[in-house]
């Protein structure tokens, strides 16, 4: 007789299928193993039966128009693969950490979304057609970098598999929602390393698609691409380079504050210590580490239980000093009465007043202004 290969399927998995796509709310209890499981456990549950897919943290707070929003940009064009919204801070006064995550970073959404290239649909608020995301769920979820198994970027991986179809990604403010962020430095630290190694990692993967989409999109991941690269230096070129990242800050603060019309913004000025002090060197550290998936932020109302993001910090910290004071013992053996070096000296006093003056200003600022969701 003839042999024929049977399928076979898990029958709890056609009673998940059928209680997803017959009730209003289904809550599906699995083991833990991060969001990447649990979306792929919902999509597979829901297969074809919908036109739309949304995501969202367990975290967030969706405004009531949310949904409707978002349908909206995906119906108004057939090209439209994936559109994501307004992803605002919820724990805005917990800490300065929380306060200054609320600020940045508002920018490149809308400017990629005009020309059809959003990089990362964020992971709490986000619609997929669901057609096109059943055709790479697989790949998607089997994701793995230089043999290892990819856990966290789920939301980069995604949108870049729509992207690579040749599907545009969009962006609409008027969808938004409310989620919390990281208060302790630490753990804020954590976060920003895993989210800068999937960067990093989808970047070699958005390179392959680059010929699809507008040139925007290259130019972009390029210019954002490019990591900071530190040379040996005197203290004065050293200053003279943390004086123009505080200016170009500021310059940015007021633009945005400008547009905004919000007196708030000039907070951004402040973000430059936060990179310098922590998200750069927690950059190299993930570049460094990129097909290490052992570990990542924990949950929100816990405390800080995974001390790893210590030690680029310790290590940067540790390199500041040990230059520092080099050239310390270098300048001190150097004639500060000569005309020069009371120049220098001038320039320096000038310099530190000037940016302490900005700190004095936001403090002042501060007092005067009531953070509120």
């Amino acid at each position: 007789g003839r042999y024929a290969e049977v399928e076979m399927v898990d029958p709890g998995q056609l009673v998940v299928e059928e209680l997803v796509r017959s009730r209003r709310c289904v809550c599906i209890m699995q083991r833990w193993g991060g969001k990447r499981e649990v979306m792929y456990t919902a999509f597979r549950a829901l297969g074809n039966s919908v036109d739309y897919v949304q995501v969202c943290d367990s975290d967030t707070k969706l405004d009531p128009r949310a949904t409707v929003e978002l349908v909206k940009v995906l119906e108004a064009n057939e090209r439209y693969g994936a559109v994501g919204g307004d992803v605002r801070i919820l724990n805005i006064s917990d800490s300065f950490i929380s306060f200054m995550s609320s600020l940045p970073g508002r920018g490149a959404p809308p400017c990629q979304s005009y020309f059809d290239c959003v990089s990362c649909i964020s992971g709490p608020l986000g619609l997929y057609r669901n057609d096109l995301l059943q055709q790479f769920l697989e790949s998607w979820y089997n994701q793995k970098f230089l043999g290892t198994h990819c856990t966290f970027g789920d939301d980069r991986h995604l949108t870049n598999r729509m992207l690579s179809m040749g599907y545009a990604t969009k962006y609409t403010a008027r969808s938004r929602c409310y989620s919390e962020t990281p208060a302790q430095f630490l753990r804020w630290l954590a976060q920003q390393t895993r989210w800068t190694k999937s960067y990093f990692r989808e970047w070699l993967y958005n390179s392959l698609w680059w010929h699809r989409h507008h040139l925007w999109m290259t130019y972009e991941a390029v210019v954002a691409g490019a990591v900071p690269l530190l040379r040996g230096a005197q203290l004065w070129d050293v200053l003279w380079v943390l004086l123009c990242v505080q200016l170009v800050a500021c310059v940015k603060a007021l633009y945005a504050c400008w547009l905004r019309g919000n007196a708030r913004m000039l907070f951004m000025s402040l973000y430059a210590l936060l990179y310098m002090g922590g998200l750069l060197p927690a950059k190299y550290f993930a570049i460094a580490t990129m097909n290490k998936s052992s570990w990542g932020t924990s949950g929100r109302k816990k405390l800080v239980g995974n001390l790893m993001p210590l030690l680029p910090v310790s290590v940067w910290a540790l390199l500041l000093l040990a230059g520092l004071g080099v050239t310390i013992y270098q300048e001190a053996q150097a004639d500060w009465a000569s005309p020069v070096k009371q120049a220098e000296l001038g320039y320096l006093f000038i310099g530190l007043g000037v940016y302490l003056g900005d700190w004095a200003a936001a403090g002042r600022r501060a007092g005067h202004y009531r953070v509120q969701v």
